[in-house]
């Protein structure tokens, strides 16, 4: 069996050096972490492409929240794939709801259309659905997706924690909807960790947890090596 994923965020070319360094299999690339996340400008992506040789997975998110904005906010995310397309990038993370709290289908399929062939996360949004299940049959089908990163939660991991072992267990079994990857993240703690792997799942996400001295710091990978070796571990 393959090593467990560890992805770490890197908001810098200095995270992505230091989570390398520290063992991450993957970056997600993002900028504002008060938004929670949102699509990291192109100078700033090409810094990080340049500084480490793993895969990035990049944000495409101009907003807080999980509505595109209409058909402009469409438009424009568009036009930053197609950019950041252009400069390397080939692996993304997006995830939008409609009104009902549901995938909004017509703004996914027009962004995934722009970056078509590239694998894609469809990010915490899910944590937010109003029926995650639901959601996860929408989208049963959507070219590309291959990871659900959630918390099980909007509160977080330990909040979440048995309903991710209860999807882990459908993912396992092969149910319409859950056969993308099941990644955990979102107030993840080494505690976790044991429990989670004994369940099946295999790729864990850290962002607050690869910075003890908070997001004001880089990224350190002596941090990320303790994370490396606890799934090593698991």
């Amino acid at each position: 069996m393959s090593r467990p994923i560890l992805e770490v965020i890197a908001l810098s070319a200095e995270d992505a050096a230091a989570a390398e360094a520290g063992g991450a299999d993957r970056l997600e690339v993002v900028a504002d972490m008060a938004a929670d996340g949102l699509t990291p400008a192109l100078e700033n992506f090409t810094a990080i492409r340049a500084a480490v040789a793993i895969p990035l997975r990049v944000m495409l998110r101009l907003a807080d929240g999980f509505r595109t904005g209409g058909a402009a906010g469409v438009a424009a995310l568009c036009e930053r794939a197609r950019a950041l397309r252009a400069e390397g990038a080939d692996e993304f993370v997006l995830g939008f709801l409609d009104d009902s709290g549901q995938a909004d289908l017509p703004s996914l399929e027009t962004v995934t259309d722009t970056v078509a062939g590239c694998p894609w996360t469809f990010h915490r949004a899910i944590d937010r659905a109003a029926d995650r299940d639901a959601l996860r049959k929408q989208l049963a089908e959507a070219p590309g997706l291959d990871t659900y990163l959630t918390a099980g939660s909007p509160d977080g991991v330990t909040d979440g924690y048995d309903l991710l072992l209860a999807e882990a267990a459908r993912t396992a079994a092969g149910d319409p909807g859950y056969g993308p990857r099941l990644m955990v993240g979102g107030g993840l703690a080494l505690s976790h960790v044991p429990g989670l792997s004994r369940a099946g799942i295999t790729a864990f996400h850290i962002g607050g947890a690869a910075r003890p001295q908070g997001w004001d710091a880089p990224v350190d990978p002596a941090a990320v090596r303790a994370w490396r070796e606890a799934l090593d571990g698991a």
